[in-house]
């Protein structure tokens, strides 16, 4: 079938009423700047999932971070995290009052910055799922060959199937996956297959143009009820895992059960510093609570697809992108980001 093929089937489905989910950050964003949900039928429901690495980090983890710089430590972060809020304040604002807080592109800069600066301790912001994992190993990587002693990461890193598996355990009557096609570049679609085959859903691994979207929701349409999983991202996904990414991750990095903003502690769905590398962990074990600085805030229903982001009272009226009350408005990956500047429903 061509596009307009699909998009014409997808119009004018009169099934069942069907609900997929889109794991990844970067399809939310993409289903909401092309406005996927007005090209199918009203009885095909589109809900976003814990797939924004920054919407998942527990309110803990941003209080560590400014801590940490509050002691003297330089920051080292993406510029999404300066904006997400912990109990009181965000790293913008101790930015603003003269911590050391700098945004960078690549995390291998920081090596460059600890270089320039040895007498000053760096803290970089580790956060992320399998996709960005290999990168941080790499930078400790570096960071030991190069017996760099200024240099620490503070980790909020997960792993995509066991929440997932905590989705489908909850009953959340979710009838197929929108599969994350980053993570399966480093996971492989396999790692798909045995969440399929348990719970009997279709998983499609997806590439991020609207075309590439709208096939895997027909597709997830024409699998209903079948625990199968379809690769449509063949350009950049195998069925079997990258090796080399998997073994440099895991030289320095272990399982441990990791906590989620909104969904508490899942076993086995983090990954952190093993112990022989505590010396280069800023505390990242520690972190577990997760409260949110703003009464009414539905961010944790929201990333496990329970609430759309129109259900929360703080919605467009005290929590908007130039003012954000919870993380799922900062960044542009975040469900409620996409839903307030893109109009979706």
């Amino acid at each position: 079938m061509n596009i307009n093929d699909v998009i014409k089937a997808l119009k004018e489905y009169d099934g069942e009423e069907i609900t997929l989910m889109e794991v990844c950050g970067t399809h939310t964003a993409s289903i909401s700047e092309n406005a996927i949900p007005s090209l199918i039928s009203n009885k095909i429901h589109l809900i976003s999932g814990p797939g924004c690495p920054v919407c998942v980090t527990v309110s803990d983890y941003v209080d560590k971070l400014i801590e940490l710089a509050l002691e003297g430590n330089v920051i080292v972060t993406f510029g999404d995290m300066i904006r997400v809020p912990g109990r009181e304040k965000a790293l913008k604002d101790i930015k603003a009052d003269g911590a050391d807080i700098r945004m960078i592109y690549s995390p291998m800069e920081t090596i460059e910055l600890a270089k320039a600066e040895p007498y000053k301790n760096f803290v970089f912001a580790a956060v992320g799922f399998e996709t960005t994992t290999p990168i941080y190993a790499l930078l400790l990587d570096e960071i030991i060959k190069q017996e760099i002693k200024n240099v620490q990461l503070l980790t909020a890193l997960k792993t995509m199937p066991n929440v997932i598996a905590t989705l489908c355990e909850a009953d959340n009557k979710i009838d197929g996956f929108i599969a994350p096609g980053h993570v399966a570049v480093i996971t492989g679609s396999n790692a798909f297959v045995p969440l399929a085959e348990k719970y009997s859903l279709p998983f499609a691994v997806s590439g991020f143009e609207a075309e590439e979207i709208l096939a895997s929701i027909y597709a997830l349409i024409k699998l209903r009820k079948q625990g199968k999983v379809i690769n449509l991202y063949k350009s950049a996904v195998t069925s079997v895992r990258n090796e080399k990414a998997f073994e440099i991750v895991h030289k320095y990095f272990e399982e441990y059960d990791a906590p989620w903003r909104g969904l508490g502690i899942i076993k086995g769905s983090g990954i952190a510093l093993k112990k022989e590398y505590t010396k280069y962990d800023a505390g990242s074990r520690e972190l577990t609570n997760d409260y949110s600085h703003q009464k009414g805030c539905l961010c944790g229903e929201i990333i496990s697809g329970n609430k759309k982001p129109t259900d929360c009272p703080l919605y467009n009226k005290i929590c908007t992108p130039e003012n954000p009350k919870g993380a799922c408005m900062v960044s542009i990956e975040g469900t409620c980001y996409n839903y307030i500047t893109n109009n979706r429903k």
